[in-house]
């Protein structure tokens, strides 16, 4: 997953591609799973909160990485979900700790050639 922005509300686009899905994938999975709920605007685009964001990476993370099946994926969900959501949240801080990590290393190596 990519790094957040810091923004409030995600497009469906955006969220794809932060997970390298089709948005017929994440409007599937709006319609499969009743916990991903991102709320429409007038004109009835879907926007995503972070806790949205973190849903689809559960839902994700249970079916492409784990292998279940959707229904698995919903008893999961049902049985565990803020055991997944704590994981998400640490795979997210490890994510920005690590690209922090390379961005000071390759600052400092910039800074040693000069």
């Amino acid at each position: 997953m990519e790094e957040n922005t810091g923004k409030y509300y995600y497009t469906i686009g955006e969220v794809a591609k932060m997970f390298g899905v089709n948005t017929s994938m994440i409007r599937y999975w709006e319609n499969e799973f009743d916990v991903l709920r991102p709320r429409k605007n007038k004109k009835g685009n879907r926007l995503f909160t972070q806790r949205d964001v973190r849903y689809v990476h559960v839902i994700y993370h249970l079916t492409k990485v784990k292998g279940y099946t959707l229904a698995g994926a919903k008893m999961a969900l049902k049985e565990k979900f803020s055991e997944y959501e704590e994981r998400v949240i640490m795979l997210e801080t490890l994510d920005k700790t690590r690209k922090f990590l390379k961005d000071l290393d390759a600052a400092l190596g910039e800074k040693m050639a000069k």
